[in-house]
């Protein structure tokens, strides 16, 4: 089965929040006051299920209003790594914006995962900085670099 990612219900909000808090939190320890914001109720909120039907993955969209927009809080469950539930998430993510007349899209990627995001057209700008305590990288992908290898 090719995972899917689909626009998160509110219904859905807490299957979300808990895998954010196993993943952020539980793994990576980022405090857990930081981990939610003011930013979630505005945000489009994407998710992919495993065979199961939990969330497997998920990933926010923040419009600027000036046709660009921030990409953050992805997270993939550790059981359903490597098995196409992020990169799933992240092209419905592109989709999204896309529909909303976005033309540029940001993200703070960790270090660990830039390779991930150079695979779909983001280039890293600047230097390497902590946020959370763990290492980033600020990339950006506009609509021609989407269409490169």
């Amino acid at each position: 089965m090719t995972p899917s990612a689909t626009v998160m219900t509110p219904a859905e909000w807490p299957e979300v929040t808990a895998l954010r808090t196993r993943v952020f939190v539980g793994e990576q320890g980022v405090p857990a006051e930081i981990e939610q914001d003011a930013a979630d109720a505005t945000a489009v909120h994407v998710l992919s299920r495993d065979e199961a039907g939990a969330v497997a993955a998920t990933g926010r969209l923040l419009l600027r209003g000036d046709g660009t927009a921030t990409i953050g809080r992805m997270a993939t469950d550790a059981a359903a790594r490597g098995r196409g539930h992020g990169a799933a998430v992240l092209a419905e993510l592109h989709r999204q914006a896309a529909l909303r007349g976005v033309h540029t899209t940001e993200l703070h990627a960790q270090v660990t995962a830039r390779g991930f995001y150079e695979r779909t057209g983001y280039v890293a700008e600047g230097a390497e900085y902590e946020e959370a305590g763990i290492a980033h990288v600020t990339m950006r992908r506009t609509a021609a670099d989407a269409g490169r290898p």
